[in-house]
């Protein structure tokens, strides 16, 4: 499979590193490094980040919060962490545009898919922040709409872990990885791969989903080019 256009979907976790909270500044380094590489090998890049290492809202509801407000504070984790990946960009000379789901002048610029698509066009990363800008809604399901939008040829979603398994390899040392699956055979089987909004926002617009592990450096640019690396989750 040939890649173009692709939505990288970045795991806000995973920026904490060796860390209890917030950025790890080598593992920011490292991811930028990656999305550098791919972008010289003339791949265009919309990204989308989690804001889990600084706010989830689903977790702070459980502690009282309101879950729109908690939502809303979920949102601007994203931004944060956008906005931190721009600045390790911009110190590789990889040029970038953040855009915001919500009005957030001089912050970002106001989200939409045509000027998402131009900057990709001019080898500009499009880091795309706020989630979809309403609460309720995963940061997955965020990486989904606008892998759709931006006409991406799929959605690479890195994690911690190299692929999707028959079971958490965490847990179960006979689970094994696989290298291609439906989206049907994901619900079939329950897998919990992403939210089932977004699983099923993706299998509706026939978007490929590649899972694969983003935390070990090159990774990005060996999936790309086709190494036989995390799972295909397709129609």
């Amino acid at each position: 499979m040939q890649f173009k256009r692709i939505l990288l979907k970045l795991s806000g976790e995973s920026l904490m590193g060796g860390k209890q909270y917030g950025i790890d500044e080598i593992r920011l380094e490292e991811y930028a490094r990656q999305i550098k590489e791919v972008a010289r090998m003339g791949v265009q890049l919309g990204i989308v980040i989690g804001g889990g290492n600084i706010f989830r809202g689903l977790s702070g509801s459980s502690k009282g919060f309101d879950r729109v407000k908690g939502d809303q504070m979920g949102m601007l984790a994203t931004v944060i962490n956008s906005l931190a990946l721009s600045s390790a960009l911009t110190s590789l000379e990889q040029k970038n545009h953040v855009f915001t789901a919500i009005r957030m002048e001089p912050v970002g610029e106001l989200y939409s898919k045509w000027k998402a698509i131009e900057a990709m066009e001019r080898n500009e990363v499009a880091i795309i922040a706020g989630g979809t800008g309403n609460p309720f809604f995963t940061t997955d399901t965020a990486s989904a709409l606008r892998g759709v939008e931006i006409e991406a040829d799929a959605m690479f979603k890195g994690t911690r872990v190299d692929g999707v398994y028959t079971a958490d390899p965490e847990k179960d040392p006979m689970a094994t990885r696989f290298r291609t699956i439906t989206f049907d055979e994901v619900y079939e089987r329950g897998l919990r791969v992403m939210d089932l909004t977004a699983t099923t926002l993706c299998k509706e617009n026939n978007l490929p989903v590649v899972v694969f592990d983003m935390d070990s450096y090159g990774n990005l640019k060996k999936v790309i080019e086709g190494e036989d690396i995390g799972t295909l989750i397709h129609l």
